[in-house]
């Protein structure tokens, strides 16, 4: 029997929970790593001044400090299915919030630049191994009816903390006199800034204890009556549950944990699939969304705007992040993951070449043309709000989805450590290359918005309303 026919019999396609409130619950819990992503990419976007001058560095080495973290990133989510394979789901979410906590407080509290930098890495391993296992672990304790949507919290918990960090920076820096170095509790304004982060931390790690074990792993482990009652949690009791148990085991007999040789093969090093993955984790950052979040603040600050203002624009960017992932939740499953993406990236391309345009004049006193500064403006909420519609959501769903389960964990870990590499270039190379060209930044930026659509025509499959045991 194959496993559309097993998954035809036990219901999984049409299952639907009796309790939906509570499978939401356990999503939005797993996508608290996202929080804690979205927070700690926008949380430096107020510090990043405050550290060009307390420590005196210049621009190249300004942006290693911010992006160091990614390569922290990329470790940990290198590793990440590896040892979520070992030793489950939850306990690789609680190992995350506890490293993050600790980051935070050392973050706020460093002796010299290199100790800040030691402690983004340490907080960067924490956010890649939780970006691995929060679109993983609701991949597969979501119903198919329901995943897209629910695999869309992922991103929805990355553009609050956003939203979140972006609103607390300026409220503390108002709380300083508008100085980012400004005496806050004994600190820094911008030590503040960064110590905040040990509550979402915490809380983290409180909701991994109320939420269940992931099915497929306690299966992979021999505690079937435990996944069938999860099971019948999420899925409800309306499906053959014995079936769905079977379905899974069946599917996992013909499987071996998934290893990085496991990744090899084709013409590419790789196998097709999982080039494909990593193809839409680059171009999810090539675009320079992260930019948008590290460093808009001194991107309007370079362009003649006043600093608190900066502050007020960053967190309306943040707020129209929302709108756009709102919006994509709302679709995801309704018209595919694939027609968003297109949607997505043909919105970004004008947004995008409309900045390129307007930086392209000299500053006047300062300061941008009136009608270049107010387009530039709009153009980056444009930007931001297209991104958000598509490639922030559709991103992290295609890669709870797309992989054969044989694979799934450990291809997810390449894919996602791709996108952390490709978040550490573009964000360590912006200050350098808008100190060059910011135009022609903006323009390079562009070129890959545009190529993402061929790509996606070409090489991108949907997997709406499919089951994890079909794909592949």
């Amino acid at each position: 029997m194959t496993s559309t026919e097993q998954a035809s019999k036990s219901g999984a396609q049409a299952a639907h929970p009796d309790h939906l409130g509570h499978v939401i619950f356990i999503a939005a819990a797993a996508a608290m790593g996202g929080f804690l992503f979205g927070y700690d990419s926008s949380v430096i976007n107020g510090a990043v001044e405050a550290i060009r001058g307390r420590y005196d560095i210049g621009s190249a080495a300004l942006a290693q400090v911010i992006a160091i973290a990614l390569i922290g990133c990329a470790i940990g989510a290198a590793t990440a299915g590896r040892i979520a394979d070992r030793i489950g789901r939850i306990r690789c979410m609680q190992i995350s919030a506890v490293l993050f906590t600790i980051s935070a407080v050392g973050s706020a509290l460093p002796f010299a630049l290199y100790d800040l930098a030691f402690w983004r890495i340490v907080g960067g391993f924490a956010i890649g191994m939780a970006s691995v296992i929060g679109p993983a672990y609701i991949a597969e304790v979501a119903p198919p009816a329901y995943r897209g949507r629910l695999g869309s919290f992922q991103q929805a918990a990355i553009v609050i903390g956003i939203a979140v960090s972006q609103l607390v920076n300026w409220g503390l820096l108002n709380a300083a006199g508008g100085d980012q170095r400004g005496k806050l509790m004994g600190l820094e304004a911008w030590q503040v800034m960064l110590g905040v982060m040990v509550i979402p931390a915490v809380l983290y790690g409180l909701l991994s204890f109320a939420i269940p074990e992931s099915p497929r792993f306690l299966i992979s482990v021999g505690k079937h009556e435990r996944a069938r009652e999860i099971l019948e949690e999420v899925e409800g009791d309306r499906i053959d549950l014995d079936a769905r148990v079977a379905e899974i085991e069946n599917a996992m007999k013909s499987e071996h944990k998934s290893t990085f040789k496991d990744l090899l093969g084709g013409s590419f090093f790789f196998k097709p699939i999982v080039w494909v993955g990593i193809g839409l984790s680059v171009f999810q950052q090539f675009v320079g969304i992260n930019v948008a979040f590290y460093y808009s603040s001194t991107l309007w600050q370079s362009v003649g705007v006043d600093p608190t203002d900066s502050f007020l624009y960053s967190f309306t960017t943040s707020i129209i992040n929302i709108v756009g992932t709102v919006i994509a939740m709302i679709f995801v499953d309704r018209v595919g993951r694939r027609p968003l993406a297109l949607i997505g990236s043909v919105g970004m391309v004008i947004g995008l070449a409309l900045e390129a345009w307007a930086f392209s004049f000299d500053l006047v006193d300062g300061k941008l043309p009136a009608a270049q500064g107010w387009t530039a403006l709009i153009a980056a909420h444009v930007f931001v709000l297209f991104f958000a519609l598509s490639w922030g959501v559709v991103v992290w769903v295609f890669l709870g989805e797309m992989f054969p389960n044989r694979i799934r964990a450990a291809a997810l870990g390449v894919a996602a450590s791709a996108q952390w590499i490709a978040n550490w270039a573009i964000t360590a190379s912006f200050p350098s290359l808008a100190e060059w060209n910011l135009s022609a930044t903006y323009v390079i930026y562009t070129v890959f918005a545009a190529l993402s659509i061929p790509f996606v025509l070409k090489y991108v499959k949907e997997t709406k309303g499919k089951a994890l045991e079909e794909m592949g």
